[in-house]
């Protein structure tokens, strides 16, 4: 087996995108700027009412680890994917979208009845994303889908928080967790949604449980997991658990801290058309930094213009050229010397 920088677990879900008015979600009574999970047929009847008022924008092989792994594979990381797809044209489509990036997968042997993991992106004009999500076979990810020897040999587990919403996928972190931990595989993990922080804070804390080593979450979060809106007490509070911890602030940034110091990263000014899928390319572009030793600083600035570019047009990721014409532009700024 090639070498592995980061094995993520997460959600395999198949990201489709729309386009959406405040009143549309009013109408339907959804919550704005929250993950939440529906049945079937209910996402089925979402779907149906969306393509009548508009067309799909976008749809990608997603999930909140999988969208930062994309990100981290193609500024140069090597990435190795656990997830759970059924035997469908979704789930085909899903593992093809993710090894044309170059991401491996533990899926080449799966042939699961059922249905693979779909999420409803709707983005409002004000560039919010809200999302429905039918979680499909992904809802029964298990310690079978671990490839216990890919994470001996990575260098980082990251975990995605959206997994904390099933009880077998808890049981997989665990898991996880503790073969990482055997083998002296470094732990991360992002919260993904304050819906997660907010409604499953167990789960939260069951990543958190005995610490880990990097820490990705928002503003919202990271005042509803401290009880503080002082971004800098709760970076305090979590760096009790993390020994890195990235608090990103939307378009004034973000606030890094490793126990010894903390970077302010500036915001990078754009016309925002699309936040979805902001946080999860500010991960993994960190990461990616991680991965070659960048300085903190240098971290923070890579992931705040990678985010950026993220949230000015549609989807959740950037072309492998942008990513590489950013690391071009990045490499002569004073953090990377």
């Amino acid at each position: 087996m090639d070498s592995i920088d980061i094995v993520g677990i997460g959600n395999a879900l198949v990201d489709q995108e729309f386009e959406v008015t405040d009143q549309f979600l009013q109408q339907h009574k959804i919550e704005k700027g929250m993950m939440t999970l529906i049945e079937d047929v209910e996402q089925e009847r979402l779907i149906k009412e969306l393509s009548r008022r508009g067309e799909l924008k976008k749809q990608s092989g997603g999930g909140s680890a999988a969208n930062s792994l994309v990100g981290f594979s193609q500024f140069g990381g090597k990435a190795f994917y656990c997830c759970k797809v059924a035997d469908d044209q979704a789930g085909k489509f899903y593992c093809e979208d993710l090894e044309q990036i170059g991401i491996t997968t533990n899926t080449g042997n799966q042939k699961h009845e059922g249905k693979t993991g779909r999420c409803l992106v709707m983005v409002t004009p004000d560039a919010e994303r809200t999302m429905r999500t039918y979680l499909g076979i992904t809802a029964d990810l298990s310690t079978a889908e671990l490839d216990e020897e890919a994470i001996a040999r990575a260098e980082y587990l990251y975990i995605e928080g959206y997994l904390v919403t099933s009880p077998v996928a808890r049981e997989a972190i665990a898991r996880a967790k503790e073969v990482a931990r055997a083998n002296g595989t470094k732990i991360a993990m992002t919260c993904s949604d304050p819906a997660m922080v907010k409604y499953f804070r167990d789960g939260i804390d069951e990543i958190l449980s005995g610490g880990v080593d990097v820490m990705f979450c928002n503003q919202e979060e990271a005042a509803i997991l401290t009880g503080t809106d002082d971004v800098q007490a709760a970076l305090q509070q979590l760096q009790r658990h993390a020994g890195l911890v990235a608090i990103t602030l939307g378009k004034d940034g973000a606030l890094l801290g490793d126990g010894t110091r903390q970077v302010a990263v500036p915001g990078i000014p754009v016309k925002a058309i699309d936040t979805n899928g902001a946080g999860d390319m500010f991960a993994g572009a960190m990461m990616f930094g991680l991965i070659r030793n960048y300085s903190l600083a240098a971290c923070g600035l890579l992931a705040s213009h990678a985010s950026a570019e993220v949230v000015a047009s549609f989807g959740p990721r950037l072309s492998l050229d942008q990513q590489q014409q950013l690391l071009i532009k990045l490499q002569h700024a004073p953090e990377f010397s």
